[in-house]
Order: structure tokens, then sequence, then C-alpha cells
């Protein structure tokens, strides 16, 4: 017995050493960036919080991600640079860099801010990876993130990134005062066109200083 106990545990060992190492927490946010590119979407969505619903269209061509909101009448653009995103207000067939005044602003009374839609945390040059975890059965990277400034409207997002596909499974922000602020998490997906794509993620508000659900809203992609 002790040596077959043995053998079972150099095989472990011997495994684990033959395994390919973790990447990096700059590999894994650059997959994700990539994958966040890969896209050929023209679907119907809403926002949904309460009794609010706002419905939209997302349209998707690579780099470039629209969201057109039909009430209130609003287009917003998101940009996906190498180094940067940026998210811009559509008028009259132009697009004008969106004011970062109103990045805070919630759309239409969701928990969900324009701020939100611009994955701008993707691009934080400082990361730290903090090990594998798993969300509804899928094996994540988990990933701590923090901004290059103060103007950043948190001070760190905690991010599980699934291990296979690079798709964002959840996120949590925190405030300056450390405290968490938001939570967002895929609830489930769907396959398009043989790709798997976000089918709702719940967007929760938290009571500062409590971890207490404030608000819940909902992005949710109806057909």
């Amino acid at each position: 017995m002790k040596l077959k106990t043995y053998l079972l545990a150099l095989a472990f060992c011997l495994t684990n050493a033959l395994a390919d190492p973790a990447p990096s927490a700059a590999e894994i946010l650059a997959q994700v960036r990539w994958q966040q590119t890969q896209q050929q979407l023209d679907l119907q969505g809403q926002l949904r919080s309460d009794a609010t619903v706002l419905p939209f269209r997302l349209t998707q061509n690579g780099r470039i991600i629209r969201y057109t909101f039909s009430n209130p009448p609003l287009a917003v653009q998101l940009r996906l640079a190498a180094n940067n995103s940026q998210l811009e207000l559509l008028k009259n067939n132009s697009a004008e860099k969106f004011s970062s005044s109103r990045l805070d602003e919630k759309i239409g009374g969701t928990g969900v801010t324009y701020g939100d839609l611009a994955l701008g945390f993707l691009y934080w040059p400082d990361a730290q990876l903090l090990g594998a975890d798993s969300v509804r059965t899928r094996s994540c990277w988990k990933l701590r993130l923090h901004p290059p400034s103060h103007h950043a409207p948190y001070s760190t997002v905690v991010l599980w990134v699934d291990q296979q596909g690079g798709a964002i499974m959840r996120l949590e922000a925190y405030n300056w005062k450390d405290q968490l602020a938001k939570k967002f998490e895929v609830v489930s997906a769907q396959k398009i066109e043989g790709r798997w794509f976000l089918k709702q993620m719940r967007i929760e508000e938290m009571e500062p200083g409590t971890n207490k659900v404030q608000s819940r809203s909902y992005l949710e992609i109806t057909k």
C-alpha cells in the first residue's frame, strides 16, 4: 500500500510538472481584448431594472460595438483600439467623443452606467493573476486590476475570465474607499453561429460598506 501511495503521488507530481504553466495577467487580458473584437453581430436586447425596460439594438463589426436605444432615442458606440477603448456618441451620422462627465450617468435609471459599457478596465496596466477559480462550473482565471490614475470610476476591479474562451464571467468593482460598489455576473449564455455569447448578465449595485444589494439590473439579449 505504501508503494502504491508513493507511485500515485509521484505520478501526480510529474503530471503537474509537465502541465502548461499559467499565463500571465497581461496574456489573459490580451486574450480577452482579442476575444472582444471577434464578433459580427446584429441582436436585439434590453436593460431591465424592476419595472424599467429599455430595449436596444446591439450591432458589432469587429472593433466597433454599437448600442442603439429607442426610448429615449440614443446611439453610442464603443471603439476598441489596440491600447484603449473609446466611447462615442452618434449624432447625425457622425461620431463624437462621449463626455467624460457623463460616464457615471446611469442609463435610463437602471444600474448600468455609460462607463460600464466602455470596458476601460481591460486596458489598465496594473494587473495581477490571483489564481484559478470557477464560475457556474466554468474554469476561470481570477485577476485583480488597478487603474493608472484616480480619474477612473473604480479603485480596483476583480475579474473572472473563462480559461477556454476568454469571456468575462464575473466582475467586482470597488470604490476608492475599497468598498464593493458593483457586481456583474453572466447568468446564462447562448450559442450564435457556433460561438458562445452573452444571453443574460446581472448587475448589482451594492450599499457602500455593507455588501448588501441596493439595486439589481439585467442586460439581456432577447433575439
